[in-house]
């Protein structure tokens, strides 16, 4: 059997991979991490060093025909975590040349190799930026180039399995994931409260919407490993409710015991300050205007219907934030 991981040396997939090789893999088992760098090389995620014993490393560019030195069972599955994703962080052409002509070259090689399982990893981005509560059902409205291609990308996924009643795909819409190896909005959240240059941005109790890597790659082997689920289906993957600002600042502070009054600043005033800063290096302490806006902009998503799905949660918010402080010797959260 065959766990083809496009986009594998990543934050997630480097997750995912340990997980398998943990709780799934035999010895008659291949692992396949194709992508376009290699753990320990410009580019992956800082932290995500090494490669790990038992896995196939292929350095494979989505955006050109996959070819693969595969001999299929009908048993494979393909796991597509392959993106560009930073936001800011990318010209628009990059969204769409990667996540869009990513979808149609793995789906592609999922129809010629004669694969039938396929888990993409999409994002709540397809949704578009506004406070009202957002669930599966929810017409998606993105007003980004990420969630547009990330949009575009989950449908060419329904096409393909549209093709065959038989195949199975699972289309995940994670919320912010957080977790040892991130480097992301986690990681800067801790250092800013942990240095003091945090503050909250016009409110309290912005809603974010968040997932621990852990629980989220486990979600992937329910779904595609311990259970059989033919058709499409997508899911937002976050805690239920979805925690706020204060909510997580807090619980971050409890856990690392870290103590410290966070202010509250007006939106107006840090919103100047990363217009003016970000030319000479505020993007370092994370003082860039879009990301000043997304912290006075919730992402209230839904995750009813991954809570009622007969998944069981394997960690609380504290529970998350602790077991990775613990993964970094408690030195810190990275």
């Amino acid at each position: 059997m065959n766990f083809i991981i496009f986009g594998g040396s990543g934050f997630i997939g480097t997750h995912l991979i340990k997980l398998l090789k943990a709780e799934v893999v035999s010895e008659n088992d291949r692992i396949i991490d194709a992508d376009i760098v290699m753990p320990g090389e410009e580019g992956v995620v800082p932290g995500v060093v090494e490669k790990i014993d038992g896995v196939d490393y292929v350095r494979l560019d989505v955006r050109k025909k996959i070819e693969l030195d595969l001999v299929p069972t009908e048993d494979d599955i393909i796991f597509n975590l392959s993106a560009v994703h930073r936001t800011p962080g990318h010209p628009d052409h990059e969204y769409f040349e990667t996540n869009i002509e990513g979808a149609e070259n793995v789906t592609e090689f999922a129809q010629r190799m004669g694969i039938s399982k396929i888990l993409f990893t999409s994002s709540i981005a397809p949704y578009g930026a506004a406070e009202e509560l957002k669930t599966e059902d929810t017409l998606p409205t993105p007003n980004t180039p990420y969630g547009i291609s990330k949009l575009v990308a989950e449908q060419i996924h329904r096409t393909w399995q549209a093709r065959d009643d038989k195949r199975e795909l699972t289309i995940l819409r994670p919320g912010v994931v957080f977790g040892k190896g991130e480097h992301g909005n986690f990681t800067r959240l801790y250092s800013g409260i942990k240095k003091k240059y945090f503050f909250y941005t016009g409110r309290r109790d912005t809603i974010k919407a968040a997932v621990y890597v852990k629980e989220l790659v486990r979600f992937m082997k329910y779904r595609m490993i311990d259970n059989s689920f033919p058709g499409a289906d997508v899911f937002n993957c976050t805690f239920e409710p979805a925690f706020t600002i204060e909510q997580i600042c807090n619980t971050i502070m409890e856990e690392t015991g870290t103590q410290r009054k966070i202010l509250l600043l007006p939106g107006w005033l840090l919103m100047t300050a990363a217009v003016i800063l970000t030319p000479f290096g505020g993007r370092k302490l994370g003082l860039h205007p879009a990301r000043v806006k997304k912290l006075m902009i919730s992402t209230n998503i839904c995750g009813k219907k991954l809570a009622s799905c007969g998944y069981t949660f394997h960690y609380t918010l504290g529970e998350a934030i602790r077991d990775w402080y613990e993964d970094c010797n408690k030195e810190g959260l990275f």
